[in-house]
This record gives structure tokens, sequence and C-alpha cells, in this order.
């Protein structure tokens, strides 16, 4: 069915790219908040990646992708976002922050507050990967495609994050 409505909406029907996006859009809007961290920003990346996918769809040559290539288009527009806002610079990064976590749909939980806690003691790379892998249960092709590295690169990401995790969970020291 989702191979159908792509060729279609390849063909230019624009209902049928809705169809493709509302079937996913609760995981295209966790994949958004898990990056900008606040919902007004989650929105804006994904009505961008709305204008991209309709635009270049046509470009798109494994249908059965589609998703994997659309949550890698949501992700560049997430770093697109930041590299624009790092050259506004019009708050200070407390004022950046107090909107950020002032301003989501929904409360956090201890345990997500706990979890971001921990992966922001991993490398950045390496905190992505494991936030894509375990807490968007993408495949590694699909985050290799996303992060710009090869299938080694994610698995060795992966590995060395869990395993940092696992040493600062256990109250030991870095490994």
């Amino acid at each position: 069915m989702t191979v159908k409505l792509v060729k279609k909406a390849q063909n230019g029907n624009k209902e049928a790219l809705l169809q493709l996006i509302l079937a996913k859009q609760d995981d295209y809007y966790r994949l958004a908040w898990s990056y900008m961290k606040n919902e007004h920003d989650a929105l804006d990346v994904m009505e961008d990646m709305i204008v991209i996918l309709y635009e270049k769809i046509h470009t798109l040559q494994k249908r059965e992708s589609f998703y994997s290539w659309s949550k890698t288009i949501l992700v560049r527009c997430c770093y697109d976002t930041f590299r624009k806002r790092k050259r506004m610079e019009f708050l200070d990064d407390k004022e950046l922050d107090k909107f950020a976590t002032s301003h989501h749909a929904f409360e956090l939980t201890d345990t997500q507050i706990d979890l971001d806690h921990l992966l922001a003691k991993l490398t950045p790379q390496q905190a992505e990967v494991i936030r894509l892998k375990y807490l968007h249960d993408l495949d590694l092709k699909t985050i290799g495609s996303i992060t710009n590295t090869s299938i080694g690169t994610v698995k060795s990401r992966i590995y060395y994050g869990l395993k940092k995790l696992h040493h600062l969970y256990r109250g030991e020291q870095d490994g």
C-alpha cells in the first residue's frame, strides 16, 4: 500500500503524500521533538520536512524507502534549524534553555530526565545514534543515512555509548 501511495505522490497527487505523512505523524513528531526539545520547533521542522518532501518526492528512487528517506530529511531540517539559530543568536543559551523546557506539550517523567542526563554524558554522536536506535526504533541503515555515517560507525557508536552508559548507570568511573 505504501509503495502505491508513494507512486501516486511522485505523480503529483498531494492527497497521497498527505496520507503517507499522516500515517506516521506521531513518529515524525517524536523524532523532531527528540532533537528540538519543544513542541513549537518540532512542529516547525515537520512543516519544513513536508515542503521538502513535496518538492523532492520525484527524486526518491526506492519507493519502499519512503519513511527512512523522509526521517532523514526531518533530521536534516532539525540540523538546519540549529545552524540558523546559531547564526541568529538573538537569545543567550540560558534564555533559550528556559524557553525550550517551559514550552512543550507534555510533562517529562523522572525516567526521561534521568535518561537525558545520562545521554548528555556521552559524545553527541553516541547519544544521537542511541536515541535513534532505542527511542525511535530505527534500523542501522536508516541511522547511517540520517547521520551520514557507515553502518560500522553506527554500530561502534552504539557499542561504546552503551558501554559508557552501563558504567555511568552503575556509578563506575568513565571507562
